[in-house]
């Protein structure tokens, strides 16, 4: 039986690197972002999980959807997919790790060795799609 572990992710693409970060603990990189609580939408939940991560406020009128990629969940059993639904905002602030993050880093193409399985195959669309080098 599969389980599906369903997040929300903020794509930010600057100089042809997508942004990413890696928790606490962990080896590889991800999307920015997270589930969402109970009774929140994908905006709300969004926009509290990026400021939770990186100390940034994105600004909800710039949410636009990018696309949503599945794959085997990283460390989980066989089975267990993670699915990320990909909005793309523009944001106030300083970039800043906080709570459970370690590391924030720009990668690009080069740099899928680092990511999960799930942001590979979504640096594998940004690359086909001329957006990360």
């Amino acid at each position: 039986m599969s389980k599906l572990i369903d997040k929300l992710a903020w794509l930010r693409i600057e100089n042809h690197k997508a942004l990413c970060v890696r928790s606490k603990g962990k080896q590889l990189f991800y999307i920015p972002g997270g589930k969402r609580d109970p009774g929140e939408s994908d905006q709300q939940a969004l926009c509290r999980e990026i400021q939770e991560e990186l100390s940034v406020a994105l600004e909800p009128a710039s949410l636009s959807l990018f696309g949503t990629f599945i794959d085997q969940a990283d460390g989980k059993d066989d089975g267990t997919q993670v699915q990320i639904t990909c909005y793309q905002a523009d944001y106030q602030g300083e970039l800043a790790v906080d709570s459970e993050i370690e590391e924030l880093a720009w990668l690009g193409y080069g740099d899928l060795p680092r990511c999960s399985l799930v942001v590979k195959q979504l640096f594998e669309h940004l690359y086909r799609e001329g957006l990360i080098r």
